[in-house]
């Protein structure tokens, strides 16, 4: 009995150690959920932003645009929108993937690429 709690415990260390920080053995939640990834325009431009097919919105460089699970957010390089900035238009689930240290932010940078803040 005592060595089948051991390897549970083993097995719950282990996978905390491999989840992406914010999500927990017991819960498995998304920890940024609720309040949306930050997004800091780290390209030393200033680009244009349609959110939720919203209007187009100037996006000066350095400054945060928050993101939540089902946004769209569209990137334009000039301020009519329709030249696209970044032609993969990155969805939450791709900021949040590059959110290694669980503080919900990341920053884009020249040529629309992508990291942790």
């Amino acid at each position: 009995m005592k060595t089948r709690i051991i390897a549970a415990l083993f097995v719950c260390a282990v996978l905390i150690t491999a989840l992406p920080v914010g999500t927990s053995c017991a819960e498995g939640k998304d920890a940024c959920k609720e309040q949306g990834i930050t997004v800091r325009n780290a390209t030393m431009l200033d680009l244009w932003y349609t959110k939720n097919s919203g209007q187009c919105t100037i996006w000066i460089h350095e400054h945060l645009v928050g993101v939540k699970p089902g946004d769209s957010l569209r990137i334009f390089s000039g301020m009519d929108c329709k030249a696209l900035y970044c032609t993969n238009n990155p969805a939450y689930g791709d900021y949040r993937s590059l959110d290694h240290n669980g503080d919900c932010r990341v920053k884009i940078l020249p040529d629309c690429r992508l990291s942790d803040m």
